[in-house]
């Protein structure tokens, strides 16, 4: 395993500081005036290029390389990495022309998790709830919906929470590492291998993101995350019964969360979901909580403040990884730390917006 983490990374850090060198002529696409948009200068976008590499390489490995031991079918790996391939590739031209419409590239997620669920016999077939869990055994097919749901829904929940350096890469990492430790606990050394390779390749991405912000992951990164982490649940799930169908929700109940009350909030204003904005969570830490930093001028005094606000977000995302390890074939445990997430946000949401922040948390 180990061996998997040093080829992923040192191939993804390569590959990041290339196209952070050679690939700077599409940043200049990114316009000043986006919403979502907390630095200055053009920052190329292309470092879900150098993960996806590092990855790849590293599955590569794992299925040729004898002494490694993982028994991971070449055929499979390659066939996993072909199948995500449309969704990440739509993911690295929308980084590199600004082109690619949101229903464009929803349509590709979801085609690329349909083909995956298609060629790997991938379905949710249990969900911890007696009455659905037999709705989906009399529909076989819902099932597969399902799963196919989740996995191409994923990666964008993975995008919206990309909004600061270090933000989600580390997300990712905390989720890849959880899910590698209980898949070893129930035996699967070919899941945890696929898992490790990208904790390889986010932390060669991260040597260049965070803190000095010279990279972003792009959309291309964040559906690399996501649609590798959601097959890798979904295959956990039915692979081993012991493992609870709320384990991933929980693991994930962040950038889930996110997208869901998100989804809701530009409803309820009349807006598109689709419609960029600048009212996550993240975005209000970053504005309301994080002090102010004292730099010479007014990007480096952007860079830390940037900096300063992923790690309360790292925190607030093991609130869920934490209880989710511990208690990850207890179904009635994690549905109620679900809750609790879920009512933590809504109500640290509210307190930010109507201004009602405590004391020790104000700038």
């Amino acid at each position: 395993m180990i061996a998997l983490i040093v080829i992923s990374f040192f191939v993804a850090a390569f590959a990041v500081q290339l196209f952070m060198r050679r690939a700077r002529r599409h940043a200049r696409l990114y316009g000043a005036d986006m919403p979502q948009r907390f630095h200055k200068g053009h920052v190329p976008r292309l470092g879900g290029a150098g993960i996806l590499m590092g990855m790849s390489t590293a599955w590569l490995g794992a299925s040729l390389i004898e002494p490694l031991n993982i028994a991971w079918p070449l055929k499979t790996s390659m066939l996993t990495l072909v199948c995500i391939l449309p969704a990440v590739l739509g993911g690295i031209v929308e980084d590199m022309t600004q082109k690619v419409k949101v229903r464009y590239r929803l349509g590709l997620t979801m085609g690329s998790a349909l083909l995956v669920c298609w060629l790997l016999g991938l379905g949710v077939a249990r969900t911890g709830i007696p009455m659905v869990d037999g709705w989906l055994a009399m529909l076989p097919y819902a099932a597969v919906l399902f799963a196919a749901l989740a996995i191409g829904g994923l990666p964008h929940a993975f995008n919206i929470i990309d909004g600061y350096n270090g933000l989600a890469g580390t997300v990712a990492v905390l989720v890849c590492l959880a899910i590698s430790h209980v898949a070893l606990q129930v035996g699967d050394r070919q899941l945890a291998a696929m898992m490790v390779c990208l904790v390889g390749a986010t932390v060669g991405f991260l040597v260049w993101n965070y803190p000095r912000g010279k990279i972003f992951a792009g959309d291309g990164g964040a559906y690399v995350w996501g649609m590798v982490i959601a097959v890798a649940c979904v295959t956990l799930v039915q692979r081993h019964r012991v493992v609870s169908p709320w384990f991933p929700m929980l693991l994930l109940i962040y950038p889930v969360w996110e997208t869901l009350f998100s989804i809701y909030r530009k409803l309820a204003r009349g807006q598109s979901p689709g419609t960029a904005d600048a009212l996550h969570f993240h975005q209000l830490i970053f504005r309301r909580i994080v002090r102010v930093a004292l730099a010479d001028d007014e990007a480096r005094q952007l860079l830390a403040r940037n900096n300063r606000t992923s790690p309360y977000l790292w925190m607030f995302a093991a609130l869920s990884v934490v209880p989710a390890v511990l208690f990850w074939n207890n179904t009635i445990v994690l549905m109620l730390f679900c809750l609790l997430f879920v009512t933590t946000y809504v109500g640290a949401y509210l307190m930010i917006v109507r201004f009602k922040v405590p004391r020790w948390l104000r700038p």
